[in-house]
């Protein structure tokens, strides 16, 4: 390795976890010294409440929502657990479809396939080649035994972004329609389905007001904008009713169970007030900037996703066809660049990603997924670094062997 290469390291693996902004930091430690139980009746305590709640209602403020619609979970995995079992574990298993898609994140499609296996209906949308959800398809499909509609915001591997508000203008006409059918019926009931988020990806780059996107529950974490891990919010809508499963104790307005973690909650309240969406266009450039270069260099990749404004601004995902991903991650490693192949909650699986199969990826590009996200440390230099590196990596790859 050339002497040019050392201890240079550039992080592309945002989409998995981004790095903890000094600022975030410095509030989660002072945070830290705060011992006192929220839920305890002395001054330590109400000292602690009062750090939660300020911090509750200035991420509420940030989606445009009620102090008291925002819940604290451990992760945005556990929040989207919380949304897709606590809205189903209530009411008739007859009015207890739900509709999803099959590029969901992890958390969403494993407690929907626990549902379907204790017989609750199922139905996955269709998806276009580029992981757009057909909207068609969802208009046929909603219907009065609908419950829940879960669709990620963003997608965390290839960056798509979905048409939150279309469909959320199609739930609710079905709404209305459904509604005046049970005023004739004089049947008064709180309106199904319920139109959930995973928000995660999306939250450092796109609208995040829950008014606007028209979502009755909304998911995303501190890990993906430079906050603390161990912190995740579900916005749940006034008036919707969700059954807890994690129980003990009356925290989070008796929903979850267990001691607020009040360090990593005040992180998560800095970390968002730090947001610049300035960000988007920069990253924007330097993204579009890789697709139109790396295109020259390695005219037989295929670009996974949408392209333009359907996409996220920070990421790539690409398919090098003949090599596998874990070969050339580990490559990239040596010369201090640090990318990712797919979902990092699914980083060990040797299956081929289901995100790229559901948008009928070639085989051939199956193997060779690479997903490059880029960051508010990602420079011009970074991208021109990477572009010198990629094309050396697969060059020698290539001359080694192939899959």
């Amino acid at each position: 390795m050339s002497s040019s290469y050392k201890n240079r390291v550039i992080y592309l693996d945002n989409a998995a976890a981004t790095p903890i902004n000094k600022a975030v930091l410095k509030e989660v430690s002072r945070a830290a010294e705060l011992y006192g139980n929220p839920s305890s009746f002395n001054d330590a305590g109400r000292s602690a409440r009062e750090e939660v709640e300020k911090s509750r209602l200035s991420i509420a403020r940030f989606i445009g929502a009620r102090a008291e619609e925002i819940v604290f979970t451990s992760s945005g995995s556990e929040a989207n657990n919380m949304a897709i079992v606590g809205i189903s574990a209530g009411g008739s298993r007859k009015k207890n479809k739900i509709i999803t898609t099959p590029i969901e994140h992890p958390s969403v499609l494993e407690p929907v396939k626990l549902l379907k296996s204790q017989g609750r209906a199922v139905t996955s949308l269709k998806v276009d080649g580029a992981g757009l959800i057909d909207i068609n398809d969802l208009e046929s499909k909603i219907d009065g035994n609908t419950r829940l509609i879960s669709v990620m915001y963003a997608n965390n591997e290839i960056g798509t972004i979905e048409p939150i508000k279309k469909i959320a203008k199609i739930i609710k006409n079905f709404r209305q329609k459904l509604e005046i059918g049970n005023w004739e019926l004089g049947i008064h009931e709180t309106m199904y389905p319920l139109f959930h988020v995973d928000a995660c990806q999306a939250t450092e780059y796109l609208d995040m007001n829950v008014n606007n996107l028209g979502a009755d529950l909304l998911t995303f974490n501190g890990s993906k904008i430079y906050g603390p891990r161990g912190i995740g919010v579900l916005y749940i809508r006034r008036g919707v009713k969700i059954t807890p499963y994690i129980l003990g104790g009356d925290q989070e307005g008796g929903l979850r169970a267990g001691t607020e973690n009040l360090p990593a909650i005040v992180g998560l309240a800095k970390a968002i007030s730090l947001i610049d969406k300035n960000e988007y266009p920069r990253l924007t450039k330097l993204r579009d900037y890789f697709f139109e270069r790396i295109l020259k260099l390695l005219p037989d990749i295929r670009i996974n996703g949408a392209v333009g404004e359907a996409r996220l601004p920070n990421n790539i995902n690409i398919s090098i066809p003949g090599l596998s991903s874990e070969v050339m991650l580990l490559e990239l490693d040596k010369y201090g660049i640090y990318a990712g192949a797919g979902s990092a909650c699914t980083a060990r699986s040797v299956e081929p990603s289901h995100v790229l199969k559901a948008i009928g990826v070639e085989n051939r590009y199956l193997e060779g997924a690479l997903r490059l996200s880029l960051g508010r440390e990602t420079t011009k230099a970074d991208i021109e670094h990477l572009l010198k590196i990629l094309p050396k990596v697969v060059g020698d790859l290539r001359k080694r062997y192939t899959i």
